[in-house]
């Protein structure tokens, strides 16, 4: 299962360890993804996403249909 928010798009990115010596290592910033479930009205369904928190900021600020509108047009969702 990738770690991939389904209505930003948003994914991992890729960094340094910065020890105190400055000696780098690899690691991974992981997105903040929760499953959750949406009540679509239009078409009287549920939906489950994996959103980030940014996406459920958006989600409780325009609502559930015109985020997916918006996904949708910017070719996140099909």
């Amino acid at each position: 299962m990738s770690k991939v928010c389904e209505i930003t798009g948003k994914r991992a990115m890729f960094g340094n360890n910065v020890s105190f010596s400055i000696n780098k290592t690899k690691r991974r910033f992981d997105v903040n993804l929760s499953k959750k479930r949406f009540y679509i009205p239009e078409e009287d369904r549920w939906i489950t996403l994996k959103v980030s928190a940014r996406a459920l900021k958006s989600i409780n600020k325009k609502g559930i249909s015109a985020v997916l509108k918006e996904a949708r047009q910017n070719g996140i969702i099909k």
